[in-house]
C-alpha cells in the first residue's frame, strides 16, 4: 500500500485524498488549519459542466469556450479532458451530499457566466465552494474512520525532500513544537493554492501565499505562466481585504455603468452589445481600468425577492461590510487580484519535473491559459485532484537518510531566531505587497517591471537578516525568502512576454504576437532565473 503526502486541504487536496484512499493508499493530509478555513470556501459562483444539451450546448462548445478564453495557450488535450469529465464530476459531488440550487423542474440550477456560449455554471446560491468543501470533508472523515486518511493540522510545509531529481517526502514545520521533521512518502502532492500574499489585499485568503511554489522552485521545480494574473472586475474595498462580488450578480443580469454628465453610461453594453457585462474577466477588468472613474454594478431592477433568492450572500456581504442595500442602491466596484493562472508546471497527469512530485488545483498551471473562465476553477480543482490520484502507482520508494539535513535545518532556524536585525518580517512583507501592486497591475511595462525586480533584489538581500518576530507565527518568518523568490520569478516572467494576451496587458507591447502563442516556463539554478517558451507537446507530456 503506497503512502501519499498531500500538502493543502482545500477542494483539490481533499479530492485527491479521497481518491487515493478509495484505491487503498494511506494518505497524510497536511494543512495549517482545518479545510473549513481553506480558500476553497470562498469560491462563490459555481462549477461548469454541460449537463443539459437541450439548448444546444455541448462538451465540444465548453472546450472551445475554454480555449478561446485562455487566448490560445491552454493545451487542448488538457482542456478536453477537463471538460469531458465535468458532468461526471458534478454528479459525483452531488452524490457526496453537495447541496446545489434547483430550478423549477428540480434540476441542478445553472446560470450564465462570462465568456461562455451557454449557461453551464451550476451553483449553490453564491456559496458553491462552501457546499462542496462540506461534502468533501464528510467523505474524508469516512476514510479517516477507516484509517486511510490521517489529518495533520497546525503543520506547515518547510521544503521538499528532494535528491537527484526525485521527491521522497517533505520537511514539515510544527508550530506546536517549533521544530522541523522529515515526513517520507511514495508520492507528494502539492495543493497549496495561489499567491495572494504577494499582493496583500486581494479577494482571496493570505494563507495562500505562494511560499511552497517559491521554495520548490529553488529546489529545481519549473514554474509556468506566472505573468497571467486574473483581476476579477467586481470587488468592494474594505479595510482588511477586497471582498468579491461574484460574477453571479452579472450572470443574473447585473449591469455595469459609470456616470457622465449626470447620466449612466453602460459602457460594456456600448462596447460589446447586450452580452457585454459577461465578457471574459480580463476584458471587463481592462475596460473598467480604462474608464478611469468609479464604476458601479446595478442589480436593483432584479427586485428584492429575486436578489434574496438568487444572490443572498452578495446582499448580506454588501450590507455587512459597506452598509449597502443592493435592492435599492448600486454597488461601487473595483477590479481585484483574484486568481493565478500561472503556477507549478505540470504534465497531463499533474506530474512536475521532479519524479514522485505532483501539483494540483490553483498552485498548478494547466487548464486556463492566459485567462480563466468563471466556473472552471472549481472544476479544475476537483478534476486535477482525481487525475493525480489515479496516476500515483502502488509502489514503495526507498528512502535516503535525512537526519543530517533535518539537524542542519533546525540549527538554521535556531540561529535565525536569535537575529537582532532591524528589519521586522511583516514590514518587509508589506513593502513587497506595495512593490508587486505597483508593478503587476492590470497594465504593465518594461520600466515598472524592472524597477520591481530591483526592489525585490534588495528585499532578498536582507531576507536572511530579518528580525524574527515572536508575535507572529514562525512560518511568516522562515517563508519570506521563498515568497520573495517567487515574486521575482513572476516579474521576470512578465518582463519576458513582450505582447498583450489575456490577463497580461503590456503598455509598451499592446498587440498580441502569434509567435508567442506558447507557455512561459521559468527555471531556477543557484540564483539564476531562466525563461523559455514551451509548446503544448512539451508541457502536456
Amino acid at each position: 500500500m503506497s503512502k501519499v503526502l498531500i500538502i493543502g486541504s482545500g477542494i483539490s487536496g481533499l479530492t485527491c485524498a479521497i481518491s487515493c484512499a478509495s484505491r487503498g493508499a494511506h494518505v497524510i493530509l497536511v494543512s495549517p488549519f482545518p479545510s473549513e478555513r481553506a480558500q476553497s470556501v470562498l469560491a462563490a459562483g459555481g462549477i461548469n459542466a454541460v449537463l443539459n444539451t437541450g439548448d444546444g450546448d455541448s462538451i465540444e462548445q465548453h472546450i472551445r469556450d475554454t480555449l478561446k478564453g485562455g487566448c490560445d495557450i491552454a493545451g487542448e488535450k488538457a482542456v478536453r479532458g477537463l471538460c469531458t469529465a465535468a458532468p461526471d464530476i458534478v454528479r459525483w459531488l452531488e452524490s457526496l451530499g453537495t447541496v446545489f440550487s434547483r430550478d423549477k423542474d428540480g434540476e441542478i440550477g445553472r446560470r450564465a457566466f462570462g465568456g461562455q456560449s451557454y449557461p453551464r455554471t451550476h451553483y449553490a446560491g453564491t456559496a458553491t465552494g462552501k457546499q462542496i468543501v462540506t461534502a468533501l470533508v464528510m467523505e474524508a472523515r469516512r476514510y479517516e474512520g477507516l484509517g486511510l486518511i490521517e489529518r495533520r493540522f497546525w503543520t506547515d510545509f518547510y521544503g521538499g525532500l528532494i535528491k537527484d531529481g526525485t521527491c521522497y517526502g517533505a520537511m514539515l514545520y510544527s508550530e506546536a513544537t517549533r521544530t522541523i521533521e522529515a515526513v517520507t512518502a511514495d508520492a507528494v502532492v502539492i495543493a497549496t493554492g495561489g499567491q495572494n500574499a504577494l499582493f496583500g489585499k486581494t479577494t482571496g485568503s493570505t494563507q495562500c501565499d505562494g511560499y511552497t511554489a517559491g521554495k520548490l522552485f529553488t529546489q529545481g521545480v519549473d514554474l509556468k505562466n506566472l505573468e497571467f494574473i486574473q483581476y476579477h472586475p467586481t470587488a468592494i474595498e474594505t479595510d482588511q481585504k477586497k471582498m468579491l462580488i461574484s460574477e453571479a450578480a452579472r450572470g443574473e443580469g447585473g449591469r455595469l455603468y459609470y456616470e457622465e454628465d449626470g447620466k449612466r453610461v453602460y459602457f460594456m453594453e456600448d462596447l460589446y452589445g447586450p452580452g457585454g457585462n459577461l465578457m471574459p474577466r480580463d476584458v471587463v477588468s481592462r475596460c473598467i481600468h480604462e474608464a478611469g472613474r468609479q464604476v458601479y454594478l446595478d442589480v436593483t431592477f432584479l427586485g428584492r425577492e429575486k436578489i434574496l433568492d438568487r444572490i443572498p450572500e452578495i446582499y448580506e456581504l454588501c450590507l455587512k461590510y459597506r452598509n449597502l442595500d443592493i435592492t435599492r442602491e448600486p454597488i461601487p466596484v473595483v477590479p481585484s487580484v483574484h486568481f493565478f493562472m500561472g503556477g507549478i508546471a505540470v504534465d497531463l497527469h499533474h506530474r512536475t519535473c521532479i519524479r514522485n512530485l505532483y501539483a494540483i488545483g490553483e498552485c498548478a498551471s494547466m487548464y486556463h491559459g492566459a485567462n480563466r473562465l468563471g466556473g472552471n476553477s472549481l472544476l479544475a480543482a476537483v478534476y486535477s485532484g482525481k487525475v493525480a490520484a489515479y496516476d500515483i502507482k502502488d509502489t514503495k520508494t526507498g528512502q535516503p537518510d535525512w537526519s543530517d539535513l533535518i539537524k542542519e535545518e533546525n540549527d538554521k532556524l535556531i540561529q535565525k531566531r536569535n537575529s537582532s536585525s532591524r528589519f521586522p518580517v511583516m514590514y518587509v512583507r508589506g513593502m513587497l505587497a506595495d512593490t508587486v501592486n505597483s508593478t503587476l497591475g492590470i497594465v504593465r511595462d518594461k520600466a515598472t517591471l524592472e524597477n520591481g525586480i530591483t526592489d525585490i533584489d534588495y528585499y532578498l538581500g536582507i531576507a536572511g537578516k530579518i528580525n524574527y518576530d515572536r508575535s507572529e507565527l514562525e512560518y511568516y518568518n522562515y517563508s519570506l525568502e521563498g515568497i520573495l523568490t517567487l515574486a521575482k520569478a513572476v516579474l521576470i516572467s512578465a518582463g519576458s512576454r513582450c505582447e498583450s494576451r489575456g490577463a497580461h496587458l503590456r503598455r509598451d507591447f499592446p498587440e498580441r504576437s502569434d509567435s508567442l502563442s506558447k507557455a512561459t516556463i521559468i527555471s531556477y539554478d543557484n540564483g539564476k532565473f531562466t525563461t523559455r517558451l514551451s509548446g503544448e507537446d512539451e508541457y502536456e507530456g
